[in-house]
């Protein structure tokens, strides 16, 4: 026989063998430990078993008391406390969940491993929460992390808040914030939110909606399911919505004429002060929205532009400005690179931005920098094999590509791609043509560039790469040669816009559909302002355009171009004038409210300007 200290230091071993399921764990088997063969034997064998644990059904599982208390504080309690060693072994343990479930349990307690799916894990999770297999929680919480949709987003919240899956609960409420628009008009869940949950959603700043119509609608779309309960509860609700960011025709078909405001005098006086708020906007001639009233409060924008260097002012700068589109403002950064630059390539990768060439008045550059938007850091990368200005720079399928361009000394054809993982450049096919001063955009998994210069001609030539063949194909020439142009994809169009064409600075937009068996450039509606070397991005369903040279000066001038309504509109224009510049727009942030209206407001202190930069 074992003597104590060896029969102590056993159960001690066996007691410390537990199975943590870590929160980094993205698989199934994420951070699950296996635990031996032996222990699953013994289970399905029931040798050396001393209790029984009988189902709310009538099933009955012969257990191991040591192995079922290192997994379960409760099962430990339990036995340690109500079965006395001098009792039978025999003693029988009521457990108030279905034998399916029980058994699910068990094998975690003996295999390390159990099986989370649709079908239980709504039961699983209370289970396992009542009776402290831990483990077995996260792994249901990380289950339900994987399959959060829009159709059972809200279920899962309150889930996660009543049994303090934290989280569970952070995660789904920042998903829930994210797809707000998707939720609120296509959710079956929706309509039975509590006012209480309500009321905290609409009227948190985080909320991702670019249009406060969508709040509105989705309020009294809840009203709907309940009128007569619901009604009454409207005049808190809708002082959730900030209508100051309607325009005075949306405002009037949907708030005013909406048959709860219509038959409701108290609703009436409830708008009343937004109601004459946009009407005197509507008729003066002020360039930006007042945010002063309560209903003009911004939100936290979920997407945000930086417009990154360029040329300002007879020589390259290194500033930064942010645009939020929430408050419609500029702001200039303090994060500014210690290398001015200009003419250089920019794109957007797993929400770092890579800034690539350039022209500093003195160098051409084959250096990249990388900046990190939530740690404000910026870092060397590994450098070009050219020295590339007037370079065209997009990213595909994780890679950064550098096309074309000017080294100082001849217009490039010649392209390479960098691979963040490796920290390396890597030289691909050339195009069929020399060309600087052209842009480049992915679409449907292919790299299209047009336009450009060559040293002596101004190009409309276009070209595709498919990054699978590795090959260049020469496609549809543009409607007039561009130099200096942008082009970006949008839905699934093309666009070019812009430039200069050897004569003039251009207005002109004309856009190309790939996916048509015979694609060809057509002029759509002109930009207002005539500009080249500018910078693009898309941002909530618009392409922006930025800054530029008109051709007599550089510009701040800053418009949008909307696909549904065709036309183009004037927007808030940048603090600086400059052109050659880079843009693009990155999504979801961890810190964006660091880029935000109500965080510069607060650093500049209360009562200042709104519209000043912070820097």
């Amino acid at each position: 026989m074992s003597s104590p200290s060896r029969r102590r230091t056993a159960k001690k071993a066996i007691l410390g063998r537990r199975c943590f399921c870590r929160g980094s764990g993205s698989g199934d088997q994420a951070g699950v430990h296996r635990f031996p063969p032996a222990w699953r034997e013994l289970w399905l064998s029931g040798e050396l078993a001393d209790a029984t644990l009988a189902s709310s059904d009538g099933a009955k599982f012969r257990v191991h008391r040591v192995i079922l208390s290192a997994v379960s504080p409760y099962f430990r309690l339990v036995f340690t406390n109500t079965i006395d060693g001098k009792q039978s072994l025999d003693r029988e343990k009521s457990v108030d969940l279905p034998g399916r479930l029980l058994e699910i349990l068990l094998e975690h307690a003996y295999t390390g491993a159990c099986r989370v799916a649709a079908d239980n894990v709504q039961e699983l999770l209370p289970a396992a929460d009542r009776y402290s297999f831990g483990e077995v929680v996260q792994r249901c919480c990380h289950f339900l992390l994987r399959e959060l949709t829009p159709a059972n987003c809200l279920g899962v919240l309150r889930f996660a808040r009543h049994y303090f899956c934290r989280n569970l609960e952070q995660t789904g409420d920042r998903f829930v914030k994210v797809n707000f628009k998707r939720i609120a008009e296509e959710s079956s869940e929706w309509c039975e939110m509590q006012v209480e949950e309500l009321e905290r959603l609409l009227s948190d700043d985080e909320l991702n909606v670019a249009d406060e119509a969508v709040v509105f609608r989705a309020v009294t779309r809840w009203v709907d399911a309940d009128p007569e309960s619901r009604a009454p509860l409207l005049p808190r609700l809708l002082l959730c919505v900030r209508y100051g960011f309607f325009d005075l025709d949306s405002f009037t078909e949907i708030v005013l004429r909406c048959k709860y405001v219509e038959q409701s005098p108290d609703l009436q006086r409830l708008v009343e002060e937004p109601t004459v708020f946009l009407t005197q906007m509507a008729t003066s001639n002020a360039t930006e929205l007042d945010l002063k009233p309560h209903f003009c409060r911004p939100r936290i924008p979920y997407e945000v532009l930086f417009a990154v260097g360029g040329w300002s002012s007879g020589s390259p700068t290194n500033f930064i400005e942010t645009y939020d589109p929430r408050s419609q403002r500029w702001f200039l950064s303090q994060h500014t690179d210690s290398l001015p630059r200009s003419y250089h390539g920019m794109c957007a990768l797993e929400n770092l931005i890579y800034v690539v060439g350039g022209f500093d008045g003195h160098e051409h550059f084959n250096s990249v920098r990388c900046f990190n938007p939530a740690t404000s850091e910026w870092q060397e990368r590994a450098c070009m094999y050219n020295a590339r200005c007037y370079v065209s720079v997009c990213a595909l399928d994780g890679l950064v590509y550098a096309l074309g361009g000017y080294n100082g000394r001849m217009r490039l054809s010649s392209c390479e791609r960098y691979y963040p993982q490796y920290n390396q450049w890597q030289m691909i096919p050339p195009m069929h043509r020399q060309r600087s001063d052209a842009s480049a955009a992915v679409l449907g998994g292919k790299i299209y560039i047009a336009g450009g210069f060559n040293g002596t001609e101004v190009l409309s030539s276009a070209e595709m790469f498919d990054p699978v063949s590795m090959q260049w194909t020469l496609i549809a020439a543009l409607s007039q040669p561009r130099s200096g142009i942008s082009v970006i994809a949008y839905e699934d169009r093309l666009y070019a816009m812009g430039g200069f064409d050897g004569v003039t600075r251009l207005n002109s937009v004309e856009c190309l559909t790939p996916s048509l068996q015979f694609p060809a450039w057509h002029e759509i509606t002109p930009m207002i302002t005539p500009r080249s070397n500018f910078a693009c991005a898309v941002l909530e369903d618009a392409i922006f355009v930025v800054g530029g040279f008109n051709g007599t000066t550089t510009v701040p001038h800053v418009e949008s171009f909307d696909s549904r309504g065709g036309q183009w509109r004037p927007r808030a224009p940048m603090n600086l004038n400059r052109s050659a510049l880079t843009a693009c727009v990155l999504s979801g942030l961890p810190n964006c409210r660091e880029f935000s209206y109500l965080s510069k407001v607060s650093q500049l202190g209360q009562g200042c300007s709104c519209d000043q930069p912070s820097a």
